[in-house]
């Protein structure tokens, strides 16, 4: 069963997918961990080819975190595209759950619909899942890969192991996606939303 997203997790997914697009070039120009927050906007980091941001909402009565992070890269064609993770803290939080995992790519060819055949990985580490897709963000079609626990913790734990993760939705090679930077942000979002991250990124 694919998760529910709240709404306010898939709007900084968006909004995070378009700073991700709009930084890549920059991002291999900042120090790593760089901070680039504002006193009234969310705060935002740099590590490696990874962009944080975490989003306090207040409602005045209560306050929860949206922490997401996201990495820009082009497909094989030349099409841009982001892989984002978000979780929020009135979300369920590792190990009952983990960050939702999505992926925007300007290339309208690849397959769409419910349960789409997907693996992740590289040569040596390969996870078998699926991904559902969704109207686009920011013009780009999207993909929301299953959330389930198990499936969610091995995509995560190979994401941390391989250098470059190769996606591939049903037989079609979608990126190779470079991973520098990922564990310390992924340890980022976990301090951030409290959440314990040794199970990915000891």
């Amino acid at each position: 069963m694919m998760r529910v997203f709240r709404p306010a997790a898939l709007a900084l997914s968006a909004t995070l997918a378009a700073f991700a697009g709009s930084t890549a070039i920059a991002q291999e120009q900042t120090q790593q961990g760089a901070d680039t927050s504002a006193a009234d906007m969310p705060a935002t980091n740099t590590f490696g080819r990874w962009t944080t941001i975490i989003d306090t909402l207040d409602t005045g009565q209560d306050a929860h975190k949206t922490c997401a992070a996201s990495t820009a890269f082009l497909d094989a064609i030349g099409n841009a595209g982001t892989l984002t993770l978000s979780i929020s803290t009135g979300d369920a939080l590792p190990p009952n759950a983990y960050p939702a995992i999505m992926i925007t790519v300007a290339n309208r060819a690849l397959p769409t619909g419910q349960n789409i055949a997907a693996t992740f990985g590289d040569p040596g580490v390969k996870v078998s899942t699926t991904v559902t897709s969704s109207d686009a963000v920011n013009g780009r079609p999207s993909w929301a890969v299953d959330s389930q626990p198990k499936k969610a913790l091995a995509l995560l734990r190979a994401m941390r192991q391989v250098t470059s993760l190769d996606v591939v939705f049903g037989k079609a090679a979608v990126a190779s996606i470079p991973m520098d930077g990922f564990v310390k942000a992924y340890r980022s979002l976990g301090k951030s939303c409290g959440f314990p991250t040794k199970d990915v990124a000891p």
